[in-house]
């Protein structure tokens, strides 16, 4: 039971960052749509912290497989 709890986290988890990633893609093209450096700013800010929190899950799958 507790290993079903835990891959529902960790795919809640993934969804979640895929989720900010595009929310990042919709800010930058926003920003340079509008010419808003500010927002173009936040969205590849939100962009790399997604891109940072995939790669950390996708180390963490590495090492969960190898057990």
């Amino acid at each position: 039971m507790a290993l079903d709890d835990r891959s529902r986290r960790r795919a809640r988890n993934k969804t979640r960052n895929k989720a900010q990633e595009l929310q990042g893609q919709v800010k930058e093209a926003t920003g340079r749509a509008t010419n808003d450096p500010r927002l173009e700013a936040e969205g590849r800010s939100d962009q790399t912290s997604a891109n940072l929190k995939q790669a950390v899950e996708k180390v963490k799958d590495a090492f969960r497989r190898r057990r």
